[in-house]
């Protein structure tokens, strides 16, 4: 091999180097996955004892952040409330009328949604993939499947979630949980 040769070689393995640093990175990954609406998470994630990190994967997978974003089924917003979860939530949560005419607003989704895993949460008994499902499927679904004994509240018993669309849904809410720990989290 010749010395330029060797030089070539060199500085190709170099950047191929520098390029798997920088792609392994947690900058490329926070491009990748980024979390928009941080402050307003973070705000609700206090107000209602929530990983902020929960919050942002439930927007990943309802909305990817879409304000605007609406579902076949009829939920919109940023957490892809149906509007009589919404109704529901304002009135179980003692929260102003006014938020009834302004359920697309960033603030106002984050809360509601906030409020609604928090109760769920409270209703599980803290069974966080359960939260998700009952998000998802609802709760009283969730509660039956539980009672029933269809499903064990697990996720390693994912698989026996009744409803498909829930299987995928719990899964791939936990990935971006975990996902968001990873990049964002403290150490």
């Amino acid at each position: 091999m010749t010395f330029w040769r060797k030089k070539r070689v060199f500085a190709l393995l170099l950047i191929t180097f520098v390029l798997f640093l920088f792609l392994s990175s947690s900058f490329v990954g926070r491009m990748l996955y980024p979390i928009r609406y941080q402050e307003e998470i973070r705000q609700n994630a206090a107000k209602y004892e929530l990983d902020p990190y929960l919050i942002a994967a439930v927007i990943r997978v309802e909305s990817n952040y879409k304000v605007d974003e609406q579902s076949n089924k009829g939920a919109y917003g940023l957490m892809q409330l149906m509007p009589d979860t919404s109704g529901w939530i304002i009135d179980k949560a003692e929260l102003p009328e006014g938020y009834k005419n302004r359920l697309v607003e960033p603030q106002i989704s984050i809360e509601l949604g906030a409020w609604y895993l928090s109760w769920m949460r409270k209703q599980f008994a803290g069974n966080m993939v359960a939260v998700v499902a009952g998000y998802n499927a609802g709760h009283g679904k969730v509660s039956r499947w539980l009672e029933e004994k269809e499903w064990d509240g697990t996720m390693e018993g994912v698989e026996n979630i009744p409803y498909g669309e829930t299987r995928h849904y719990v899964q791939r809410v936990l990935y971006y949980y975990h996902k968001y720990q990873k990049l964002y989290g403290e150490g």
